[in-house]
C-alpha cells in the first residue's frame, strides 16, 4: 500500500450521538466523507460502584474491572471462600438491570480471579496468609515461600535458605523471615504444589 492510498483521517467534524464523521482519501486521492458508529466508552467506575454494592452483604470482593474500546467490560471478582459461576451469573444480571441497555452499549463478563493469577488487591493477600505463594520481585528474583503476614503496604515471607552457620562446614537449611514493601514486588500468585 503506498503514502497515497493510506487513510488520512480527520476526526471531530463532527460528533452526534450515534456517529462520527471523518473523511479519507479514496484510491484517486479525493478526499471523501467517512461515517464510523461513535460507541461512548462505559465508565468502570460506575459498575465497579454497583458490583461493590451488590456484594457488601456476602464474602465476594471487587478485584478489577477492565473495558476496551468495544465497549467490553470484564468484571473480576474474588471471594475469602470460593466463587460460584452462579453467583458470578447473578452478579452479571444485577448489573445489567442497572442500566438502560438502549442507552449503554457494552457487553460485561464477570469472572472469577483464576488459580495462579497475580494478586491485586489487599483481601487476596490476607486471603493467603499461612500458605506457599510464588513472588517475583521487581529486582527480577523469584521467591517460593510461606506468605507469613500481609498489610496494604508490605508483605512478609518465610522461606528455607542455605545459609554459613557457624560451627559447621557445609551450608545449612536455615528458615529466613523478610518482608518486602509492596513496591519492589512485580507479583505474588498463590503456588500451587502438583506433586
Amino acid at each position: 500500500m503506498t503514502k497515497s492510498q493510506k487513510v488520512a483521517t480527520k476526526f471531530a467534524l463532527y460528533i452526534n450521538k450515534y456517529y462520527i464523521c471523518s473523511s479519507k482519501r479514496n484510491d484517486e486521492g479525493t478526499r471523501v466523507p467517512s461515517f464510523r458508529k461513535y460507541i461512548p466508552m462505559i465508565d468502570c467506575s460506575k459498575i465497579i460502584e454497583i458490583a461493590e454494592q451488590l456484594l457488601a452483604e456476602s464474602d465476594m470482593f471487587v478485584v478489577e474491572c477492565t473495558c476496551n474500546n468495544a465497549n467490553e467490560v470484564e468484571l473480576i471478582i474474588d471471594s475469602d471462600t470460593s466463587v460460584a459461576i452462579d453467583s458470578c451469573v447473578k452478579l452479571s444480571h444485577a448489573i445489567n438491570e442497572q442500566f438502560d441497555r438502549d442507552v449503554e452499549d457494552f457487553s460485561l463478563m464477570v469472572a472469577s480471579a483464576g488459580i495462579g493469577s497475580p494478586l491485586k488487591v489487599y483481601r487476596q493477600y490476607q486471603k493467603l496468609v499461612g500458605r506457599p505463594v510464588e513472588v517475583l520481585l521487581v529486582c527480577g528474583t523469584k521467591i517460593l515461600a510461606t506468605l507469613a503476614e500481609a498489610t496494604p503496604e508490605s508483605i512478609t515471607l518465610s522461606y528455607e535458605e542455605k545459609q554459613a552457620v557457624e560451627g559447621k562446614k557445609r551450608k545449612q537449611l536455615v528458615t529466613v523471615v523478610n518482608s518486602y514493601p509492596l513496591t519492589e514486588v512485580r507479583w505474588t500468585k498463590e503456588h500451587l504444589d502438583y506433586k
